[in-house]
């Protein structure tokens, strides 16, 4: 009996001939033997953000489509806690990217959406702009069940065949006929033909199945001509260190004494040379969903092995004055939180996922039960253990897991954050140079603009005795910056018919970026439209042109382009409209984490930028340009709001001296409700002008648009 491809998508057929013996490799046929089998235009594996949005772009477009994932929710992160949508400029946001957000907010619309709380006493606070823009119909802030709810409804709505559950053969499981693809199979004993494949896992499993080349871990800052890439030993950008403690932390048990043997969760090893490469992966946690509503809290549990000598290093941490525990609890609607690391010793659990992205199926198993191991313990630990100091966990104690979230699962995330597994190394790397506009980059197939945020690699002792991470960097974008098409695209003698739009090719730094779960959404559709032109034109991936692909991306509402030609937000001021030297926040040098919002007041050029509004002192900018001889009166610019920093550190730099001015954000600035000025100073050519902004103890966002300098 011959095999009879099916007509119709989805259809599940059992077949078992012996005549297949000579159709097939007898490998494959003894473990495809008694198997269901199904046939599709567009094999879609993996059921994160992505993953959805590339199973309905492809039916959108005439495909049959089948979504194949190991996972029983959709939705990856955006559906596992991750509500406080990190999406940096939401200008660039388009598609079907933005159509979720859309769904999201006209749920929020529903009275009944609001059980916990009501609408009215949410307060609207979103990353930059408010999470519900009623004039863009989008909600960027979201709870998790309602995140998955609306995957669930994208796929009910297009018709798409969703196989749950089914993992990958990772060993014997792709099928190919010389660089193609034929079918994949999972462990279940489904088995997939397909047209063109897409890889929208976390970890990069079919690509790495498929023979398809890629990296793990840093490279060098050398390979790629990077600054942020590689071992960044010395480098302290956000809190999340033990530069944030009032004091240095001794590693050992006895404190000050390595022959007493290191505390838990310290490395023994060397960070190694700054900027050097290694195999190391960033921290990965759980973004939990917390409320203090007692009508839906369910008290911390307390874990299956519990044991709270794991947890010392954090004890000498709060003994040392360390108050910051509750700086990433960032609300979402219905008195709940979407809870991220924040600090030297949080929920990232740094150095336990090196080996995940490489693991077997059992072994990712156990890192993820010691992960959540880990997690669980630490909250139960700080709600509980009598040696917290009292005012810490008092206040822990009033919270806990929302009980109408992760139902099926104990409460607790059903997806550990995965931030960085395999990257494909394909026709084009992104790099830090993309991000920052150091070099241009080409076929543009959606954007990004989320600052390059890598969470802390390791935990080491350094060579003065202390404990410190190691790996935590911010560093603004500076605005949106375009994503190529053939990063998503493997080497074609590798795979040609494979589209990788999650696990793209980058570089870790610029990786940091790009994986925000809605840049996920918007290639996950490039993807899919590539996958239409190949079958269209039943070509290699490789061969689709970008003058065909570009009309079909734009045509969907993705957005390909963020220049001055793009209409500049409310509130808007031209750089050339203004007399003097002005320095926008695109010439500033900037550290810790920036992001950038148009939202509110006045600003000069496109954007303004932000702090975090933690006050950590950890940020900064600094404006720096060379001006003829003369005095100049020093103005600068900032975006007022309620919410802004009362005591805003800013210091100038002159001929002869420096001068610190203290300025009110909250406060209209006096000059054309734009600029506030600083004063009047002699400068000279040959030294330059400096001003510098700090967010040092400040209390409220810090805001850094433009420096202006007229000469009197």
């Amino acid at each position: 009996m011959a095999i009879q491809r099916s007509l119709l998508c989805g259809r599940t057929t059992v077949y078992c001939g012996l005549l297949c013996l000579f159709l097939i490799p007898i490998s494959v046929v003894r473990a495809q033997l008694g198997t269901r089998r199904v046939e599709c235009d567009v094999v879609v594996y993996g059921g994160t953000s992505g993953g959805v949005i590339a199973a309905v772009q492809a039916k959108r477009m005439g495909h049959s489509v089948c979504l194949v994932c190991p996972d029983k929710h959709l939705g990856g992160l955006s559906s596992g806690g991750l509500g406080w949508t990190d999406s940096g400029n939401k200008a660039v946001i388009g598609g079907l990217a933005r159509e979720f957000y859309h769904r999201v907010w006209q749920h929020y619309q529903k009275p009944e959406a609001w059980r916990w709380q009501a609408s009215s006493d949410y307060g609207n606070k979103g990353q930059g702009t408010p999470a519900m823009d009623g004039e863009q119909r989008t909600m960027w802030i979201f709870e998790p069940h309602v995140a998955e709810a609306v995957f669930d409804g994208l796929v009910a709505d297009y018709g798409i065949d969703v196989y749950r559950d089914e993992w990958l053969d990772r060993e014997a499981g792709v099928s190919k006929t010389g660089s193609d693809i034929v079918s994949i199979r999972t462990l279940g004993g489904l088995s997939v033909f397909g047209k063109v494949f897409i890889d929208a896992t976390y970890e990069g499993d079919l690509m790495a199945a498929a023979g398809v080349d890629y990296h793990i871990g840093r490279e060098s800052s050398s390979q790629y001509d990077e600054q942020w890439n590689g071992v960044q030993v010395g480098v302290l950008h956000h809190g999340h260190h033990f530069g944030a403690v009032a004091k240095p932390i001794s590693p050992y048990v006895i404190p000050g004494d390595p022959a007493s043997g290191l505390l838990p969760r310290i490395s023994p090893d060397p960070p190694g040379d700054y900027g050097a490469a290694d195999d190391r992966v960033q921290a990965y946690c759980f973004r939990m969903c917390l409320t203090d509503d007692d009508r839906n809290r369910v008290p911390f549990p307390k874990p299956s092995g519990y044991d709270p000598s794991q947890y010392e290093l954090l004890v000498r941490v709060l003994e040392a004055g360390w108050r910051e525990g509750f700086q990433k609890f960032d609300p979402i609607p219905n008195h709940k939180t979407d809870t991220n690391n924040h600090g030297p010793f949080s929920t990232d659990n740094i150095g336990y996922n090196y080996d995940y992205p490489e693991a077997s199926y059992a072994r990712r198993k156990e890192i993820i039960a010691e992960h959540e191991q880990y997690q669980q313990g630490l909250m139960y630990f700080l709600a509980n253990e009598p040696r917290v100091p009292a005012d810490v966990r008092e206040k822990f104690a009033q919270w806990g897991l929302a009980g109408d979230e992760f139902v099926d699962n104990r409460n607790w995330p059903h997806q550990i954050y995965v931030r960085e597994a395999r990257r494909m190394i394909g026709q084009f790397v992104m790099t830090e140079n993309e991000l920052l506009k150091r070099r241009p980059t080409p076929e543009s197939i959606g954007m990004g603009s989320y600052t390059m945020d890598s969470h802390n690699v390791q935990r080491y002792v350094t060579p003065e005795g202390y404990v410190q991470n190691e790996g935590d960097i911010g560093v603004s974008t500076r605005g949106p910056y375009a994503i190529a098409m053939g990063s998503i695209v493997p080497q074609r003698q590798q795979c040609t018919n494979l589209l990788v739009p999650v696990c793209l090719s980058s570089s870790h730094i610029a990786f940091g970026s790009i994986r925000m779960e809605p840049v996920f959404m918007i290639l996950g559709q490039s993807a899919a439209t590539m996958a239409s032109l190949a079958i269209a034109g039943k070509v290699p991936v490789q061969e689709i042109t970008y003058a065909q692909l570009r009309p079909k991306l734009m045509a969907d509402g993705q957005v390909l382009e963020f220049t001055d030609d793009t209409p500049p937000g409310k509130g808007s001021v031209s750089l050339q409209s203004l007399p003097g030297i002005v320095l926008d926040d695109s010439a500033a040098s900037l550290v810790g984490s920036w992001g950038d919002s148009t939202s509110s007041g006045s600003f000069v050029g496109r954007v303004y930028l932000h702090d975090a509004g933690d006050g950590n002192g950890r940020t900064s900018a600094i404006f720096s340009t060379s001006l003829p001889t003369g005095n100049y009166e020093v103005r600068l610019a900032y975006s007022h709001h309620a919410n802004r920093a009362s005591n805003v550190p800013v210091k100038i730099e002159f001929s002869g001296g420096k001068k610190e001015v203290i300025v009110n954000q909250k406060k209209v600035p006096p000059l054309n409700d734009l600029f506030i000025s600083l004063g009047e100073f002699p400068f000279e050519v040959s030294q330059p002008a400096k001003v510098s902004i700090s967010n040092s103890n400040a209390d409220g966002y810090v805001i850094v648009d433009a420096v202006q300098f007229l000469k009197k």
